[in-house]
């Protein structure tokens, strides 16, 4: 899908938005909903301490993405599409258009990647500092989409949607579950739970960081920067700040940005390609009427990619300049 696809969404007038503008647009968001998880789970596995604070907030959002996928998924099954599972493309623009001016590589963990984590989570009004935002937000495209589910009230279909407790895996091989399951949606109302808890997971509210749905988490724009300004954020009086505990930045491996095309020539990367690539086509079974054992398939596939990314991350690049990382370039049979 061209970068300019959501610019090009938003521009459509509300009044002229239809079903096929709402299919077209979750289309766009399951996209892009995929395309942030390679992005943060190369992050999460150049950190050499799998078992610290760091890489469990970092995991902690990689779950939530993979939900909100899954939600983006059901609610376009649920209006009579069918989802489109699309491999990203590294380096590049984030699918849709959304943050037209931020271009997204695959790295390792540092301040510069925390800064495009963030950039990437960006709230419509966020607390800390404020900021003038004349491009479309996730959150914004969000709140175009329930606004026309609210106008349209199309007849919603469970047919086809799935529902699974999803996990990630952990690196003793046992798998660590998101407390939110996907679910089912039956009704509008179910929609539009769906995408309270995506803007509250991923933004928090205009009102506060955390999602007052969900235990009181934050949301994930303020998790990256507890990470990149290593403090707890806290209420202080009556405003948020980076003011808590500290946050000790962990040791990584020096994963440099994967260039265009990848690193065809690295065996261990040609075994993760391959891999992802079944991934990504069990995602598609899964939507397309394989259901929730599909999509079983698709999880284990994920511990997999956890497996084999280990050896990949840990490989000085012949240059010196740091190390291999996955690139996530679905292999062709």
């Amino acid at each position: 899908m061209a970068h300019t696809k959501l610019v090009e969404l938003m521009a459509v007038p509300a009044d002229s938005r239809d079903l096929p503008w709402l299919r077209e647009s979750l289309q766009a968001a399951l996209e892009l909903e995929f395309a942030t998880l390679p992005v943060y789970l190369s992050g999460m596995w150049s950190i050499k301490n799998q078992s610290g604070e760091v890489y469990d907030l970092i995991k902690s959002v990689a779950l939530e993405e993979m939900l909100h996928m899954g939600f983006a998924c059901n609610m376009l099954t649920a209006i009579g599409g069918t989802p489109k599972i699309v491999a990203p493309t590294y380096p590049g623009h984030l699918p849709g258009g959304v943050l037209p001016d931020l271009k997204v590589y695959l790295a390792g963990l540092s301040p510069a990647t925390l800064d495009m984590f963030m950039a990437i989570e960006e709230p419509e009004n966020p607390l800390t500092p404020p900021a003038e935002i004349d491009y479309p937000t996730i959150g914004m495209f969000y709140d175009a989409i329930r606004a026309l589910f609210q106008v349209l009230s199309p007849p919603i279909s469970t047919n086809g949607q799935l529902t699974k407790t999803l996990s990630v895996p952990n690196p003793d091989g046992s798998g660590t579950q998101i407390p939110e399951p996907l679910t089912r949606l039956a009704s509008l109302d179910d929609v539009l739970k769906a995408i309270a808890t995506i803007k509250d997971q991923g933004e928090g509210t205009a009102k506060s960081p955390d999602s007052p749905e969900f235990g009181d988490e934050l949301a994930h724009y303020y998790r990256f920067g507890e990470i990149r300004c290593g403090r707890k954020f806290v209420k202080v009086d009556d405003h948020w700040e980076y003011a808590g505990d500290p946050i000790p930045f962990p040791e990584c491996y020096p994963v440099a940005k994967v260039p265009p095309g990848g690193y065809p020539d690295l065996l261990a990367s040609k075994t993760f390609d391959a891999t992802f690539a079944q991934l990504i086509q069990k995602l598609q079974d899964a939507w397309s009427g394989g259901g929730e054992s599909a999509l079983e398939a698709a999880i284990g596939l994920m511990f997999q990619l956890n497996v084999l990314a280990a050896p990949i991350v840990a490989t000085p690049l012949p240059d010196g300049s740091g190390n291999y990382g996955p690139d996530f370039i679905p292999a062709t049979p």
